[in-house]
């Protein structure tokens, strides 16, 4: 596959400007951990919008720093910062204390002695300031105006709003072969939206640990479920002999009604750990049958993606009811786990069949900058962290590195990063030059990215449905049309091309 050496397509704005210190980039990105634990509200870590790097040119002072720096996290209203509840209290001092002791268990280091006494209290007075009788009702009125005839480069469409209702943060969708569609909110909850657009939540869920960024995630129905009625659900699943410890899982049940029955998990990532972050996950079945399961790093950079004796960081390839295939790449490999499909990855929050060639293709987050799109072939090393176009958050390097021999060169990837969190090919004909490009959802910049293809390759870009919202998911649905799901608030809608 041809590698992407730089971005030259990108017209993101934000320009790479390195006039604050390293010391001011740390406190930033502790406050996009802040919030970690809560599992109401989005995780709040630096891979989904976070880059202390990226700075408008000649702005100063602690808002432009929020708006900069942290809003691709928190929202750049302060949204994830209304009407919530702070797992470790949301006074001065508490939040003070919080920046200043960290909290390792949820990911969030202590930066007292990184971070200046006065630059803590500024920051935090500010948050704390803009927030102060703000709702999220007041927040969503300031969302844009998509009413209209909307025009992009090859395309006129309009957007239509299924529902608005949807509460917390929506993370997955798919649609049944009857139109009705099925909607994962990471708290652990699985709403069904129907035909007349309402809102039902369905029952018989798994157990959910949602905190941090585990929880309900991605949703798959089975190719045959017309007549078997298979639902998959990716989730974060508490070890059963350690309830501090989770990983993510797979379960399988089916849909009778409104109502999951004959749940069963059939995968689990081995080992368990004790961290929040870096769960993936996206589900995806390719044209032989066999489902695909992204799974992240889950915070240990250095310790599990590239080994093959864990689950950890890679993409999984395993049967409809989670036996092996004996084909897999190392499923004889000793010591290997035999779902292994390809490894080192970081954080795969998308994954897509290509509507031509039938290979599946990941997207993962980077650290700051070095999101990829990448595509899965057999035994391949994707190079976490041994390659990589991103650096530390602190604008420190973890390797020299951006290719080597034996280790795979992405299709795509931005600097700065966008957050890229669920993504699709447009398989349609209703969509005209659309056709075979991939969407990408934005969570940083709150866009839907489109990188127009030319067989594997990205030949050009366009950002369509500029602040709409945190972007989430985006899929193509069994009737041809184009749905993506968003937060702020949990919102699902259709792209209609007008005709």
């Amino acid at each position: 596959m041809a590698p992407s050496t730089s971005n030259p397509f990108s017209e993101i704005t934000i320009k790479l400007k390195h006039s604050y210190t390293t010391t001011q980039w740390v406190g930033l990105f502790f406050l996009s951990l802040l919030l970690g634990c809560n599992s109401s509200e989005d995780p709040v870590s630096p891979e989904e919008g976070m880059n202390p790097g990226d700075e408008i040119v000649d702005l100063e002072g602690v808002a432009l720093t929020y708006r900069n720096q942290c809003g691709g996290c928190h929202g750049q209203d302060l949204g994830s910062f209304v009407e919530r509840e702070w797992t470790y209290g949301n006074s001065l001092e508490e939040v003070i204390q919080s920046i200043t002791d960290g909290y390792a268990d949820n990911g969030m280091p202590a930066y007292g002695s990184a971070l200046g006494a006065q630059e803590i209290e500024d920051l935090t007075n500010y948050i704390l300031t803009e927030i102060d009788g703000k709702t999220k009702a007041m927040l969503e009125a300031e969302n844009p105006d998509l009413s209209g005839l909307i025009t992009s480069d090859d395309l006129t469409f309009r957007v239509e709003t299924l529902t608005d209702d949807i509460p917390g943060i929506p993370w997955g969708l798919e649609q049944l072969p009857n139109g009705e569609i099925l909607v994962t909110e990471r708290g652990g909850r699985l709403f069904l939206v129907g035909n007349d657009k309402q809102l039902t939540e369905v029952t018989g869920v798994p157990e959910v640990a949602s905190q941090g960024q585990g929880g309900l995630l991605d949703v798959l129905i089975h190719p045959d479920f017309e007549n078997n009625a298979f639902v998959y659900l990716s989730y974060s699943r508490v070890n059963p002999s350690n309830s501090s410890e989770r990983s993510t899982a797979v379960a399988r049940a089916r849909l009778q009604g409104n109502n999951l029955i004959d749940v069963e998990n059939i995968f689990t990532a081995l080992p368990y750990l004790n961290s929040g972050q870096h769960f993936g996950s996206r589900l995806v079945f390719d044209n032989n049958g066999y489902l695909y399961v992204s799974v992240g790093d889950r915070g240990y950079r250095d310790v599990y993606p590239q080994e093959l004796d864990n689950a950890i960081g890679k993409i999984h390839r395993i049967q409809d009811d989670g036996e092996i295939p004996t084909d897999n790449p190392f499923y004889t490999t000793p010591g290997a786990v035999n779902s292994i499909f390809t490894y080192g990855t970081r954080n795969p929050q998308g994954m897509s069949l290509h509507p031509q060639t039938g290979a599946v293709w990941e997207g993962e987050h980077g650290p700051q900058g070095g999101d990829e799109i990448n595509i899965l072939e057999a035994g391949n090393n994707n190079g976490w962290p041994v390659i990589s176009y991103g650096i530390n958050y602190d604008g420190t390097t973890f390797t020299d590195l951006t290719e080597l021999n034996g280790m795979e060169q992405p299709v795509y990837y931005w600097t700065p990063s966008i957050a890229p969190c669920g993504m699709t090919f447009v398989s349609s004909d209703f969509y005209g030059s659309w056709r075979n490009d991939l969407f990408v959802g934005s969570l940083k910049f709150e866009y839907l990215h489109r990188l127009k293809m030319n067989g594997n390759t990205v030949v050009g870009h366009e950002t369509l449905l500029d602040g709409i919202g945190r972007v989430r998911d985006a899929q193509m649905g069994t009737d041809g049309y184009l749905y993506v799901v968003v937060e702020g608030p949990g919102r699902l809608i259709r792209l209609v091309p007008e005709q």
